[in-house]
């Protein structure tokens, strides 16, 4: 019993740690797009400055740059559920700025059964995982991760795919956390206890290459 409840409190401090990081992520991606409108109009004058003086090779240039800057900030995934919406823009924010490649397709329903901060732990982790799993490929063009959400069957479904280095770690069919001793294995715990919760299905696979992990959860209550 002792031991539970140590490591219930070393989960907790984890989640605890894990979503002051999904918040900052957060806060980070919408300080970038505040920065971005409060340069817009200085940007808009630019542009007529250089097109009044007939520069079009820089106006073409500036554009260029723009456009490239405006792609690290854009929310590229409305889903209909701002929480939800957060934490994937975040993380695949974050993923691009490592020179991840990532296609994304979500769809999230209004109601849901699941607690919106139970499906960002879910989401947080997954992709956390997919972005570390990315990481250890040296060569930038094989990174990947592909993230698909919507409604299947009447349940959420959810499908991670990335790109993944070498044999993954297994103690029988589970897998082990490729991070630090103290964070080993917490947030495949935390998808685990989520999916167990509301008597969803979860399975991981994966080839050579890539990982895969699917989720489905209820959309309606389920029996506590």
């Amino acid at each position: 019993m002792r031991i539970g409840k140590k490591m219930e409190r070393r989960m907790a401090a984890y989640q605890q740690d894990l979503m002051e990081k999904h918040c900052e992520e957060v806060e980070n991606m919408y300080r970038q797009t505040r920065g971005w409108r409060h340069d817009y109009r200085n940007h808009i004058q630019t542009m007529k400055a250089y097109l009044s003086m007939g520069r079009y090779g820089e106006l073409a240039v500036y554009l260029d740059q723009l456009e490239e800057d405006l792609c690290q900030v854009d929310t590229v995934i409305k889903t209909g559920n701002v929480m939800v919406d957060a934490v994937l823009n975040s993380k695949i924010s974050v993923a691009r700025s490592r020179r991840i490649a990532v296609e994304a397709k979500a769809k999230v329903p209004q109601q849901l059964a699941i607690a919106e901060v139970d499906l960002c732990v879910i989401l947080g982790n997954l992709l956390d995982n997919a972005i570390e799993a990315c990481m250890q490929i040296p060569q930038e063009g094989q990174r990947f991760i592909r993230i698909y959400i919507d409604v299947l069957q009447g349940q959420l479904y959810l499908y991670v795919i990335n790109a993944a280095m070498g044999e993954l770690r297994r103690q029988g069919h589970t897998y082990l956390s490729t991070k630090t001793r103290r964070e080993h294995g917490y947030g495949l715990m935390r998808m685990d206890r989520v999916v167990e919760k509301y008597h969803g299905y979860l399975d991981r696979q994966d080839e050579e290459g890539v990982f895969a992990t699917e989720i489905l959860l209820p959309l309606a209550d389920v029996p506590t």
